[in-house]
């Protein structure tokens, strides 16, 4: 099985191996390799070059169906990197990549990014993510955050706290179910603003407390700027697990690849009814910070590059799409979705749905 702690191999995958054709097909055989297609020989095999970044959380399917690609169409290099869904947006919409993954839909900004560089995208929607927020396993006086706790300790306000107890007051003033908190130090160790997964907890968790009951001026930052920040979730893994009276929040998956190591604080919208980050709860809607997960694909060059349609229509073969999202630790969307996501492709329809 294809596990996380492989993505490293891939994290700028070059699957350049060069299986050359034998003296006789170049002369011309044709009754050679049944393999790939090119410019009117049936015996050429698929080549090119594919080009995919962007979200760090996402980044692990790419790579997982590009594995399985390249097993049978090895002469197709392919990279894969995750720097984070911003970064990644910022490359796509100069024309820098063919694919652009990405852990929340596309935004405003950079709609017009790639409107300004000519970049007419597909938007593809291919599984599901709960973010999970984590603390050390040695911390266990926490056992239940709703939206307001969070807030209280991860907002704008929080800007400062240097203790979990220092958010009490902030805590009781805006009603948060679960103060007071412990009086040991608040480490705190989570994504970036160049992640995908640092928008999109913002959004789900702090936006509407933030902007709508605190009145904070629309589109401030709603995450407090002070804390230990990483665009590799492997760094968040290892500062969470580092510290006795740690927060910070990363994709299901990573979680789960690492729950020996960090635990998975319940979370509630509001009050008590905390819920744990499961498959099923994540699945069924029940867990409240659950996000979709996209590609998007370049129109243009997915006309001109036949090794890129190829390789997304692998990618969204019910079974090779269902492999790499259960491999990597994701949640499946549901059937008539990927039926949409896939007809999306094969109409190759262009703008976002979602974004």
């Amino acid at each position: 099985m294809t596990r996380l702690r492989d993505k490293a191999l891939w994290k700028v995958l070059l699957v350049t191996m060069a299986f050359a054709l034998m003296t006789a097909a170049c002369g011309g055989d044709n009754g050679g390799s049944s393999g790939g297609s090119g410019s009117g020989s049936t015996d050429q095999p698929l080549s090119g070059e594919i080009t995919a970044s962007g979200s760090s959380t996402v980044e692990p399917i790419t790579s997982t169906i590009a594995q399985l690609f390249s097993q049978e169409n090895p002469d197709v290099a392919i990279s894969v990197d995750g720097p984070g869904t911003g970064d990644g947006f910022a490359l796509f919409c100069e024309g820098k990549t063919d694919i652009s993954d990405a852990s929340r839909p596309i935004e405003a900004e950079e709609q017009k990014l790639c409107k300004k560089g000519g970049i007419d995208y597909i938007e593809l929607k291919v599984a599901i993510d709960g973010i999970s927020v984590l603390t050390s396993k040695d911390n266990t006086e926490i056992d239940c955050l709703d939206f307001k706790d969070l807030y209280a300790l991860l907002g704008p306000e929080s800007e400062g706290f240097e203790n979990w107890s220092d958010a009490d007051v902030l805590g009781e003033e805006i009603g948060a179910g679960h103060v007071p908190y412990p009086d040991v130090p608040l480490e705190i160790t989570a994504p970036g603003e160049e992640s995908g997964t640092y928008d999109s907890f913002g959004e789900l968790v702090l936006e509407s407390i933030a902007y709508e009951d605190q009145g904070i001026k629309e589109d401030a930052p709603v995450i407090r700027p002070d804390y230990q920040s990483s665009a590799n979730d492997n760094v968040i893994i290892q500062g969470v697990a580092g510290n006795e009276t740690s927060l910070g929040w990363v994709g299901y998956a990573f979680y789960t690849e690492n729950a020996d190591k960090v635990r998975a604080i319940p979370v509630a919208e509001e009050g008590d009814d905390c819920i744990e980050p499961t498959e099923e709860t994540i699945a069924a809607g029940e867990y409240p910070i659950a996000r979709d997960l996209y590609f998007y694909v370049n129109a243009a060059n997915a006309e001109e590059n036949e090794a890129l349609t190829a390789f997304v229509d692998y990618y969204l073969t019910e079974e090779n799409l269902s492999t790499a999202v259960q491999e990597t630790g994701y949640v499946e969307v549901p059937a008539d979705v990927v039926q949409e996501t896939i007809t999306v492709w094969e109409d190759k329809e262009t703008g976002t749905r979602d974004g």
